[in-house]
């Protein structure tokens, strides 16, 4: 029973309904192996404060291993009675060893024990999160590659607005995921602070070294005041909000993955090992994964607004809210892995359509701009030039026609200033080539992107 840590002050004993509504073994014990890590690391600091024997830290270390590989294979049963995965650990170290089990816990709460826990966790996530974004970095490249020189009408406002290569879109996605690699190193750093040994909320007047433990446990530093380690989960919440960043940017690509395959567009098609169909219309390919990350983003949202609400109220220091934020993080964590991953691996059996995206890409007057910055480069004011295409633009719309389909004469009886060389630029693939500008869609520029892009998944950089 969890009352027998506390009995000294209790009379009675807990009621099974508040163990029960307490408890939180049921999700915690996830945070076994690095409870288990964090107490060795103490174990053995104790030992060298002298605080325990050396026959003792021996003896708590094999225990805790032991413990460790019982988990592990699954001969370890918890229960609510436990209440946490510390108690439980402790408790059953304690069957282990005797009484020096009770030695452990010198010097540290589970105030700073849970937070100890939670950012060793969170820093082999983040880590894992990381690898799991160059994957689907790497894919988009390859992608890239494959299809560089399909040529594609690129939107604002779900308009044709100009040619761009596709493999140039695809690259705007390894910018986000890139972006997402860099708010996870950031979160990362804070992450990597050790809170042992701030104890209850106090600090502790035991002999402790708290530089040691930290070391052990690979931090590079330790937490500079005890009260704001102990109530701290800053760092949960800033990885809550870099994972709802990630699933908002694969969000955007699951939709126009979902809308590119569609009867409308085209643009795509989904191989049927990554589709599923419909239990009633035997003509339906459906894509559901796409969906699925689509309608996933919203829990992961979810869960980033309900850790700002639990914080938002809390008095320093610890408070029991504090519980309700593992639930949380695990499964944003596994919701944002899992759905990087997929997704990563939905790109390899994609199809394009590039005959279709370059039958597209000039269409809807996605030529005006050339047009307009042709005007220019003759000696023409943009906004002077910018009219001009746009009175151009309309009677195409009143004549039913395209702008590629204009003879040079009638262009001139817009402006003299169009000569007989304009028919050369009305082309899609002319008008991505001619756009060099740094970042721009024309292909030397794309395999720029491309270039540096492999340059940094193969160094490891961002």
């Amino acid at each position: 029973m969890t009352s027998t840590l506390w009995k000294g002050r209790f009379r009675e004993a807990t009621n099974r309904l508040v163990e029960s509504f307490t408890a939180s073994i049921r999700f915690d014990q996830r945070l076994s192996r690095y409870d288990i890590e964090g107490s060795i690391a103490h174990c053995r600091m104790l030992a060298q404060q002298g605080l325990l024997t050396e026959g003792e830290a021996d003896t708590l270390v094999q225990g805790l291993g032991e413990i460790l590989r019982e988990i592990e294979h699954g001969a370890l049963v918890f229960d609510d009675a436990q209440e946490d995965v510390h108690m439980a650990i402790e408790a059953r170290l304690t069957e282990k060893v005797g009484e020096v089990g009770g030695k452990l816990h010198a010097g540290r709460s589970r105030n700073d024990q849970v937070a100890l826990d939670l950012r060793l966790f969170l820093r082999d996530e983040i880590l894992g999160t990381g690898n799991d974004l160059r994957d689907l970095q790497r894919t988009l490249v390859t992608q890239a590659k494959a299809h560089l020189g399909v040529v594609m009408p690129g939107f604002t406002h779900l308009q044709h607005a100009q040619a761009v290569l596709f493999s140039h879109h695809l690259m705007a996605y390894y910018e986000m995921c890139r972006r997402d690699r860099q708010r996870l190193e950031g979160c990362l750093g804070r992450v990597n602070v050790s809170p042992l040994g701030s104890a209850a909320l106090a600090g502790t007047s035991l002999p402790i070294d708290r530089e040691a433990t930290a070391r052990l446990l690979g931090f590079p530093e330790v937490s500079r005041n005890s009260i704001d380690a102990v109530s701290d989960r800053d760092f949960v919440i800033e990885f809550a909000a870099a994972a709802a960043m990630i699933m908002m940017h694969l969000s955007r690509m699951a939709e126009e993955i979902i809308l590119w395959t569609s009867q409308e567009f085209r643009y795509l098609e989904i191989q049927e090992t990554f589709c599923t169909g419909s239990s009633i219309m035997p003509q339906k390919k459906n894509p559901d994964v796409p969906e699925l990350v689509r309608g996933k983003s919203g829990r992961v949202f979810g869960h980033l607004m309900g850790l700002l609400t639990m914080m938002k109220g809390l008095p320093l220091s610890y408070n029991r809210d504090l519980q309700e934020d593992k639930e949380a993080l695990f499964d944003t964590i596994d919701t944002v892995r899992q759905s990087v991953v997929i997704m990563a691996r939905l790109w390899e059996h994609v199809i394009v359509k590039a005959e279709r995206l370059e039958e597209t890409a000039a269409a809807g007057n996605t030529l005006a701009t050339d047009l307009a910055e042709y005007l220019v480069r003759n000696g023409m004011p943009f906004r002077q030039a910018h009219r001009t295409v746009g009175n151009l633009v309309r009677h195409c719309l009143d004549q039913g026609k395209e702008i590629t389909g204009l003879h040079v004469d009638e262009l001139k009886r817009f402006s003299q200033a169009f000569q007989d060389d304009v028919p050369a630029i009305l082309t899609a693939r002319r008008s991505v080539e001619s756009r060099r500008s740094a970042g721009g869609t024309a292909t030397v520029e794309v395999e720029k992107a491309i270039a540096q892009a492999e340059r940094e998944l193969e160094g490891g950089g961002d």
